[in-house]
């Protein structure tokens, strides 16, 4: 309203004095331009107004925490509406595409949550709201500090201590100024009330004075900024009694110096001790200060003094005096009082003329003094030969054009704050004229006298005109080849010369001259080109110009009066400019020399002197450079860290302290570091100033050390940073394993953060050297941070609402990372505000310039290298043509990638019109844009350039590989996966390793493929009860990856579908788990019935009768053997051959059943690991996931009819299924024997052999000369498989395998190709030979214990006979086709193997 109120007051008075003009008449085109309320407007002319336009509410400095949130505050006045934007350290926000900051309706910022961390700090700075009306202009208001406060930390801590009952005592707990508002403490771990004895001092430290025995106990302060309270050390305050002797006085604080802004309060600390206890007084600048009649002077608890409402006249020195009747002792401390910038004159508005001169007048106050700068529109104004700053703060305007109309503002700042104060330009148009004769142009203009600086012009009167006693005139001149023009009026009616002063030597002007009567402006005379003289009396230059520095911060120069111009020398103008700045500096100088102080350290300066005398400036001298001295570092070290590497060591990193702080350059650093309980006993070790690390040994077991390290120049040592605390082991870890899953993680969820809070792994006997937090929308891969080893929870932040985020921990050592633990949680919706928390407080405030932005790079181009690299170029078009830099500038290059959305821009400054971009990663977009800074001036991002990175092989494995078993089918398992989480290109298949023994070489695991980017695969026919080892690895247009760590699968114990509902749940069987989780001698709980008792089932009793008649048949197939064996040993040559023939030809009509799909030849060779199908494959229809491979024993088939239905059964539904996708297979059932065919190189998929229960199997190679008319499959088979071999091996001979009878999927050992005859075997190794020749019987241990796997080396493929259970007539078909003779130790050995199969038997039909 009150505002309003002025508007209306304003447009009252302008009205008023427009009247007031329209009735007077004609105002004179030379007269000086109207104030306020006095427009130059002639009668007819359109009456134009001041529009009102301000700002009611201005943003204010503001201290906030991270992830709180923050409104500052703007409000603009204007009829229409104004625009409201915000600027950020003098760069417009984009408000539009930032999903944290917003613009509220009433123009105010609103940032939901506040981004601070160590390296990114976003959101402090300076703010500014900018106001603009269309047509009418802009306004600016103050500039606002956003400060955040830090990370709790304490400065000092409280430390025991011991006093006097009725004395004084002092707990020190400093912490940062932006943290000390939420300092409190705590005695004996409760809230401490203060009162009038107990006060807390500004700094946090806690006085408490009149000490009693109440106040004993443990102390300690908290900080409470918005996260988790971080608590000090405690310290034990004891109070001892009376002592009844006297002791000295001494300070426990004394006061320090203060500065303080007008209107805050000052708080002087002292407090003293000793017996009698003191009382305490203070003195002003001699005067006693009287505490208890004044209302702002208090003291507190203890004897500080407490200045409320701070003033100008409060500055001064204080003493502190402390008396108890034996002695006294005093201290002092300086007030030192400021105040912000205030306004004692503000602009007024202006009406003006086109070529009219102007100055806004503006009059400030401060304490500093304030700096004065202009804005024009929201544009700093940058003085030049028009726009002048004169009398300290004024601005003059020279000669106005249409374009110099808008709002000028006075912005005036200190190091307290800063304030604005603005007016409105109007131009107005020279009214028409009336009812008249006007002027002609004035006669004979000339130039009557043309000197260095000034020029006097004479003319006659127009010809319409002869007398032209009433004429005024008007002369308009400018410089050639300038459009602003400016005019200079006659002083009185009738006068026809003016001298135009001011002007500069040797300069061509261009000057008209107009006449004016009581009817307007009359026409102007043609244009009059004039020069000016040169100047020939100016000084030369300076000689002998020296510089030298005397100190860090000052530097003299001489010099001597110049030998040329005759003219006396009035003074010398010194310019000085840091090197690196295009920001020149002067100072005005009477004598031949200057010292000037104030300079920043060790930084290199140039300096020129021009001499003065009364025909102006001379001519400058040469630069000469000149760099201050050294000094001590200015700053700590930077990014201070410690690593404990072990019981006795700790190694510490940091970084240099900041370029502008080091003062000289760095010769070494100074590591102190102590033990936490004795921190008198301080180490101290120099190290080279190009050394960043240390590793400290001898250290003592689990003991907490502290370190700190300062920066060293050859002037002394700088400051040394906080000390930073490492408790070194209590022993020495384990570290040769990865670290366990940690043993619980939490998440809670805010608005766009989560809190993720964790606990160590139980297994502390392995190191942990910190935590890895994976993170992302659906999937926890997206975004990585990794924390300290002593961390416990972290804030995830720049999240999305209402967003469901997937989230992973790991701990890590050296070794590597060990198993995720996961975690989800969804963000909260925008609606909720139960974390905004808001701090608005009055802090410094240092100004930030506008400077001109510079243009933009153009034609950034982005050419790709490498998978990692990618080059930038681009072209800068204020550089000259050829492109070369010869002043300071540098680029700041720009580069993200938008896959998380969230991902934040990296940047690297480059002094080059190229820039190589590396470490980036494989197979991604990215975009790139370039700025150009120089100086303060800065440019806008340029046009974004893109460029996808090339492919690379994968560098992670597949994750989350999980195996279970497919219900109803307990052979069966079913891997899942996920992709790599670094898969650096188009995945473009899988392969899956699997074996009994997780430590056999890799070349001995069997193989399964997977083509193309699914993530399932089945395998069938495994071994019941059987631990199975998994490593999937991932391969793209560039190769393989990596193999993933091992995951351990049990297949279960039963075999019938009812079973495995129960294995499952009871944890038996059907779940696969990494290998770290479970030891080598892991065993799988026993799976029992469904009983919570364990009594037996109806289902027992039937079982326990299989089991009978089971145990029966195979003791009578055990004797029938024994008897065949001791009466029949040989057979004759041509039994084989027809068996066979008659084996092949069965198989030959067997297979052409239109029902037996073929899956394909496919090599994978183990070394390349390349997959490629085998030439003159038979099978027209491959399935490239169709992979038979044997994988376990045959089933054992006991004489039971229920049983063998079942198998009967599951055969025909094996044959359904063949047809499936990732379907792996084993050898169809032919009746009881199937036979495989494998290749010794590689894993290929083998073929389904079927043949009917009554036919002979006999391998393929022995058949070859009875069956040379039978072209079968099988036949066509094994002659593509033995293709690659038969120039090695000519004979009809094969290679010998040899199978370790110790693992139900053991790989055979890499055979060697055998001469033609009989073969040897090693007799060191209990393998036994697959020769065709050799009996059946002999491979009853394979049956139970072997499996086929993969060799690393080419081999030709060899048939291998795996028989089920024979039965009995079959058993004597086969041992009249065996010739092979049994000793007394060979029929040993098989009686061993038969009890091994009895012993399968049981287990399967009891589970």
């Amino acid at each position: 309203m009150a505002a309003e109120r002025r508007a209306q007051r304003l447009l009252s008075t302008s009205s008023f004095w427009l009247c007031c003009l329209l009735l007077l008449g004609r105002r004179e085109p030379g007269a000086a331009a109207a104030r306020s309320g006095s427009p130059l407007q002639s009668p007819g002319a359109s009456i134009r107004t001041f529009t009102p336009f301000y700002f009611l509410v201005e943003p204010v400095d503001t201290l906030s925490n991270r992830g709180s949130s923050v409104i500052l505050n703007c409000s603009a006045y204007s009829e229409p509406s104004p625009k409201i934007e915000w600027k950020k350290d003098g760069t417009f926000l984009n408000l539009v595409s930032d999903d944290r900051r917003q613009l509220l309706p009433d123009g105010s910022l609103f940032i939901s949550s506040v981004v601070h961390s160590k390296h990114n700090k976003p959101d402090e700075g300076y703010y500014q709201c900018v106001a603009t009306v269309e047509s009418l202009g802009t306004i600016v208001s103050r500039t606002a500090r956003l400060t955040v406060a830090g990370l709790p930390r304490f400065a000092s801590q409280p430390e025991p201590s011991t006093t006097y009952a009725g004395n004084s005592a002092i707990l020190n707990c400093e912490v940062n100024a932006d943290l000390v508002p939420f300092v409190r403490w705590e005695q004996n771990r409760q809230p401490l009330v203060l009162d009038d004895r107990v006060v807390k001092l500004p700094s946090g430290t806690l006085v408490i004075s009149n000490v009693t025995e109440g106040d004993g106990g443990l102390y300690r302060c908290v900080i409470e900024s918005g996260g988790p309270p971080k608590y000090s050390d405690e310290a034990e305050l004891k109070v001892l009694p009376d002592p009844e002797v006297t002791s000295n006085l001494m300070f426990l604080k004394q006061p320090s110096s203060l500065v303080k802004v007008i209107g805050q309060s000052a708080v002087l600390p002292c407090v003293a001790s000793g017996f009698p206890a003191p009382t305490i007084r203070w003195m002003k600048n001699e005067e006693t200060l009287d505490t208890e009649s004044s209302e702002r002077l208090v003291l507190l608890a203890g004897g500080s003094l407490v200045i409320s409402d701070v003033t100008e006249e409060d500055a001064g020195t204080y003493f502190c005096i402390a008396e108890n009747g034996n002695e006294t002792i005093e201290a002092q401390a300086e007030l030192t009082v400021q105040a912000p910038p205030e306004f004692l004159k503000q602009p007024a508005n202006i009406y003006a003329h086109e070529s009219m001169d102007i100055v806004f007048e503006c009059e400030v106050t401060g304490k500093p003094t304030p700096t004065v700068k202009w804005v024009k529109n929201g544009d700093m104004v940058i003085p030049s030969d028009y726009f002048k700053i004169v009398k300290e703060h004024n601005l003059q305007v020279l000669g106005l054009v249409k374009s110099d109309e808008g709002f000028y503002q006075c912005i005036a700042e200190n190091d307290v704050g800063n304030a604005q104060a603005g007016a409105q330009l109007i131009i107005l148009e020279h009214a028409p004229a009336t009812t008249g004769p006007l002027p002609s142009a004035p006669r004979d203009v000339v130039a009557s006298l043309v000197s260095t600086r000034f020029i006097k012009l004479t003319w006659r009167t127009p010809a319409s005109d002869p007398h032209g006693d009433n004429l005024t005139y008007s002369v308009f001149y400018t410089k050639e080849g300038v459009a602003r023009e400016r005019v200079e009026n006659t002083s009185r009616p009738g006068e026809m010369q003016v001298t135009i002063q001011n002007l500069m030597p040797a300069t061509v002007y261009i000057f008209r001259v107009m006449a004016q009567n009581k009817h307007g402006s009359g026409e102007s005379s043609a244009p009059l080109r004039v020069e000016t003289q040169p100047e020939v009396q100016l000084p030369g230059p300076a000689p002998n110009i020296r510089a030298y520095a005397n100190s860090p911060t000052s530097i003299t120069v001489t010099w001597e009066t110049p030998l040329s111009g005759n003219g006396e020398i009035q003074n010398y103008k010194l310019y000085y400019m840091e090197k690196g700045t295009d920001k020149e500096q002067d100072v005005d100088v009477a004598s031949l020399s200057y010292t000037i102080y104030g300079l920043k350290k060790y930084t290199e300066y140039s300096f020129r002197v021009v001499a003065y005398n009364k025909h102006g400036p001379g001519v400058s001298t040469q630069d000469v450079a000149v760099r201050t001295l050294s000094d001590v570092p200015g700053a700590v070290p930077q990014n201070l860290s410690l690593e404990v590497r072990n019981s006795k060591s700790i190694m510490i990193h940091w970084q240099p302290p900041p370029p502008a702080t080091q003062n000289g350059q760095i010769t070494g650093y100074k590591i102190r570091y102590r033990k936490a309980s004795r921190k008198s006993d301080v180490t101290e070790t120099l190290v080279a100033g190009t050394q960043l690390s240390l590793l400290v040994e001898g250290l003592d077991r689990g003991t907490e050390y502290n370190f700190r390290v300062a920066a060293l120049t050859i002037n002394g040592t700088g400051p040394a940073t906080d000390w930073l605390s490492a408790e070194t082991f209590e022993s020495d870890l384990d570290e040769t394993h990865v670290p366990e899953v940690p043993s619980s993680l939490h998440v809670r969820p805010l608005v766009t953060s989560i809190v993720v809070s964790w606990t160590p792994p139980e297994n502390q006997n392995i190191v942990v050297r910190g935590y890895a937090i994976g993170y992302g929308i659906g999937s926890p891969h997206a975004q990585t941070i990794k924390v300290d080893y002593k961390q416990r929870y972290y804030t995830i932040e720049n999240l999305d609402p209402s967003s469901h985020y997937v989230i992973t921990l790991k701990a890590f050592n050296n070794v590597g990372e060990g198993i995720p633990l996961y975690e989800s949680a969804v963000t909260r919706p925008h609606t909720d505000t139960s974390e905004v928390d808001l701090f608005v407080i009055n802090a410094p405030y240092t100004p930030v310039p506008d400077p001109t932005p510079m243009m933009p790079p153009v034609g950034v181009q982005a050419s790709i290298l490498s998978h990692d690299t990618i080059r930038i170029t681009w072209a800068d078009n204020s550089l000259p043509k050829h492109q070369k830099i010869t002043d300071s500038r540098y680029y700041t290059v720009r580069w993200k990638t938008n896959i998380p959305a969230n991902t934040k821009y990296k940047t690297a400054n480059a002094t080059t019109l190229n820039y190589l971009v590396t470490g980036l990663k494989p197979n991604t977009l990215y975009e790139f844009s370039v700025m150009v800074t120089k100086g303060r001036r800065a440019s806008t991002w340029s046009m974004t350039a893109h460029g996808t990175t090339f492919e690379l092989v994968p560098t992670s494995p597949p994750k989350d590989v999980t195996v279970v078993s497919k219900e109803g089918k307990p052979r069966t398992i079913i891997v899942n996966w996920q992709p790599p989480s670094e898969a650096n290109g188009k995945i473009t298949g899988y392969i899956i390793y699997y074996s009994t023994d997780v430590n056999a070489e890799i070349h001995d695991w069997v193989i399964e493929p997977v083509v193309g980017n699914r993530l399932t695969h089945q395998i069938q026919e495994l071994t019941l009860d059987t631990p199975y080892y998994f490593k999937i690895q991932a391969r793209n247009s560039k190769g393989m990856g990596p193999m993933s760590e091992a995951v351990q699968f049990r297949t279960p114990k039963a075999d019938s579908s009812d079973k495995m509902p129960n294995d499952q749940a009871s944890g038996s069987a059907g779940k696969g788990s990494r290998l770290p989780d479970l030891g080598p001698d892991y065993k799988p709980p026993m799976s029992g019935s469904n009983s919570p008792h364990g009594s037996p089932s109806p289902l027992d009793s039937n079982m326990l009768l299989v089991i009978i008649v089971s145990v029966g048949v195979i003791t009578i197939v055990v004797v029938v053997i024994i008897a065949v064996f001791c009466t029949r040993r040989t057979t004759s040559h041509q039994k084989k051959k027809r068996a066979a023939c008659k084996s092949v030809n069965g198989s030959h009509k067997y297979k052409g059943n239109s029902k037996d799909v073929k899956p394909p030849d496919l090599w994978i060779h183990h070394e390349r690991l390349e997959l490629k199908p085998i030439d003159k494959s038979p099978d027209p229809n491959p399935i490239m996931t169709d992979t038979p491979i044997p994988r376990n024993s045959q089933d054992i088939t006991p004489v039971d009819n229920s049983l063998d239905s079942n198998i009967h059964q599951r055969r025909n539904s094996y044959r359904g299924h063949e047809s499936e996708d990732s379907m792996s297979t084993l050898a169809g059932r032919r009746g009881m024997r199937p036979k495989m065919m494998m290749p010794f190189d590689s894993q290929p998929p083998q073929q389904s052999v079927r043949n009917t229960p009554s036919t002979d199997t006999m391998p393929a190679s022995s058949s070859q000369t009875c069956c040379t008319d039978h072209q079968d499959p099988e036949g066509a088979t094994s002659s593509s498989y033995l293709a690659s071999s038969q120039e090695e091996d000519s004979g009809q001979s094969l290679p010998t395998a040899h199978v370790r009878p110790s693992h139900p999927l053991k790989s055979f050992a890499v055979p060697a190709i055998p001469p033609p005859g009989p073969p040897t075997y090693d007799p060191a190794l209990p393998s036994t030979p697959l020769l065709s020749q050799q009996a059946l019987n002999h491979h009853l241990h394979a049956v139970k214990t072997a499996s086929i796997g993969t060799l690393g080396r080419s081999r030709p493929p060899m048939p291998v006979v795996v028989p089920s259970a024979p039965e009995v007539q079959e058993t004597t078909r086969m041992l009249e086709d065996s010739e092979s003779s049994y000793e007394p130790d060979e029929l040993t050995k098989e009686m061993a193997h038969l009890e091994g199969l009895m012993k399968d038997l049981n287990a399967i039909t009891t589970a």
